[in-house]
């Protein structure tokens, strides 16, 4: 499934957040002249890179489709301090009543594309992929998952439903590494990715024995990963995972390993500092 949000998407998840901020009506908002007009700027406070904009624009189209809004920036942009975003003019009331949903979205998936931007950096030159995981926060997957690739990482399966994962808890259901591949490839459906977790030079033997292509070495240490990589000699895709941060990845990315797949990108949500500002 592409990440890049469709119209329907789009109107069906502002939509709702809409609805849980705005309920039976704004009181707040109603203190507001229904005529008045007013002017306002998205400024960014810290570095950051640029992403949700598509969800801001539709906020403001669902409430008002006559406010006017005028970006200086495009999503996966860089950010600089003080560096204004966006400017918005029309009706004060829905500018008001919109205010926070936009800047929830606009701050999350910047927050989230700041930050693959940042390991994206960290890997630079190696020819390592940076890859997402499912721990996304929930009901957002989709516009995570394309802030990532605004940040320069790339994707991992969707969901359960795109690609083949077996991990730990598949094999000890299935009761071997070699009887649960041969099942995933018996069932699969044509196109769909098989990958298997291992977590030991024993493990991965014996699923490259039994054919695997892409294999995951589960929190294996810098060493044991070099000797993955010597011991797979091409064979298949190697994926690391496990105790990755921005302080270790390049040390990983420079054992040979093909991609890295990072839950931080999308678990650990720092939303970038944007205001609203009327002018």
């Amino acid at each position: 499934m592409s990440t890049v949000p469709t119209q329907e998407d789009l109107y069906r998840q502002v939509s709702l957040a809409l609805k849980e901020d705005l309920g039976s009506g704004d009181l707040t908002a109603a203190l507001i002249d229904a005529n008045a007009q007013s002017k306002v700027e998205i400024v960014c406070r810290e570095a950051a890179v640029l992403c949700g904009t598509a969800w801001f624009d539709e906020v403001f189209r669902q409430l008002d489709e006559e406010i006017e809004i005028e970006w200086r920036a495009r999503d996966g942009d860089r950010l600089a301090v003080t560096q204004v975003v966006c400017t918005l003019a029309g009706k004060t009331r829905p500018l008001l009543s919109g205010e926070r949903t936009a800047l929830n979205y606009l701050q999350t998936l910047s927050g989230t594309a700041t930050l693959a931007r940042q390991y994206a950096d960290s890997v630079a030159g190696t020819g390592v992929r940076i890859l997402d995981t499912r721990k996304t926060v929930p009901g957002l997957r989709l516009q995570q998952k394309y802030a990532v690739s605004c940040g320069g990482c790339d994707n991992h399966r969707s969901g359960l439903y795109d690609a083949i994962l077996i991990k730990e808890n598949h094999i000890h259901a299935a009761g071997s590494i070699a009887a649960a591949l041969r099942v995933a490839k018996e069932t699969a459906p044509a196109g769909v990715t098989i990958e298997i977790e291992v977590e030991s030079l024993d493990q991965m033997e014996e699923a490259l024995a039994n054919g695997a292509t892409r294999v995951l070495l589960d929190n294996f240490d810098l060493e044991t990963m070099r000797a993955a990589v010597a011991m797979n000699a091409g064979r298949a895709r190697l994926e690391a995972s496990g105790n990755v941060n921005l302080q270790t990845v390049r040390a990983i990315a420079e054992t040979g390993v093909d991609d890295i797949s990072v839950g931080a990108l999308t678990k650990d949500v720092k939303a970038v500092d944007l205001s609203m500002l009327f002018v």
